[in-house]
């Protein structure tokens, strides 16, 4: 009989129906680093959302099968030993084709708009003290006409791109950055900083992308241009666009990542006060539709590894 433990079974807000073959589950609402081996000590199956999973704690773990991620990141995953020990690793994929996407665009246009700029100036009283029926006192700008720079164009970057054109947007994918030549389809990295007047970014974390937006790259981007960034926080040099948030020489930039989660020891963009930032919490993500869909998938892949044909196999 399969024993399935989840770690950290509070992190998924949706109802998980439970496998067809016979099963012993238990779940824990959270787990620390400290407690992942004993927890996991009799399991077949662990099912992690954020939980590291390292060697050094799966090594005691001789009954251990299959790591099952609630999640598409597997960077909590040692990778390589679940390779060397013959342990399926499996996570989720496009479960949130439509709330990043989503999510993405409420940054973009609360941005472009003003909106926390206006909120603030409404709250400060500045309206109520306005000599006309409107207060103006800080640019908006339309999406109409603008271009929408894309890096990654997996499932989310082809649904932002969808929804970038349905706002009469001039999509720009970007090639890879340092390529040799450009793809079909695809725009030179550099020409897509310099062309944007929004970019997003949707690609993976690894160490060629570790800080793929640094200061070089901030320097290029058009002095009123967005970054938006609810991918992985390292993706981005975040002292450097702190900078040039400060400076103004970016139009501004919305957030949803840091490269530490959460950012217990601080990180320089928890300091800006700016109207034209905005971070939520690692929360694009987390419709209550998109986690349905993502438990949904997680009893799949555990059922089809059963059954030996697992399905969305990273290792």
């Amino acid at each position: 009989m399969e024993r399935i433990v989840f770690l950290d079974r509070d992190s998924v807000k949706a109802d998980i129906r439970r496998p067809t073959f016979p099963h012993e589950w238990q779940d824990y609402s959270a787990t620390s680093t400290a407690e992942v081996t004993e927890r996991l000590k009799d399991a077949t199956i662990a099912i992690s959302n954020k939980v590291p999973l390292k060697a050094k704690k799966l090594a005691p773990l001789h009954n251990l099968k299959m790591i099952a991620v609630c999640a598409t990141g597997t960077d909590n995953v040692d990778l390589e030993y679940c390779r060397a020990h013959k342990i399926t690793v499996s996570n989720i994929r496009n479960y949130a084709v439509y709330a990043v996407p989503e999510h993405v665009f409420t940054l973009i246009l609360a941005l472009r708009r003003n909106l926390p700029g206006y909120h603030e100036d409404v709250h400060n009283g500045l309206w109520q003290k306005a000599e006309q029926f409107c207060l103006y006192t800080r640019p908006i700008l339309d999406l109409h006409g603008s271009a929408l720079g894309i890096v990654g164009h997996g499932a989310l970057g082809k649904a932002v791109a969808k929804l970038g054109e349905a706002f009469g947007m001039r999509v720009l994918v970007a090639e890879h950055k340092g390529a040799t030549s450009v793809r079909t389809g695809r725009t030179a990295f550099d020409e897509m900083l310099a062309e944007s007047d929004v970019i997003t970014l949707h690609c993976p974390l690894t160490a060629e992308t570790q800080h793929l937006i640094g200061a070089p790259e901030l320097e290029k981007m058009r002095r009123h241009a967005l970054l938006i960034n609810t991918a992985r926080g390292g993706l981005v040099d975040e002292a450097a666009l702190a900078a040039v948030l400060k400076e103004g020489k970016i139009g501004g930039a919305g957030f949803d990542v840091l490269t530490t989660e959460p950012p217990r020891e601080g990180n320089p963009l928890l300091d800006l006060c700016l109207s034209n930032f905005i971070l939520t919490p690692h929360v694009a993500w987390a419709s209550g539709n998109a986690m349905q869909i993502m438990v949904d998938q997680l009893i799949e892949n555990i059922e089809a590894f059963v059954r030996g044909t697992p399905q969305n196999r990273v290792v």
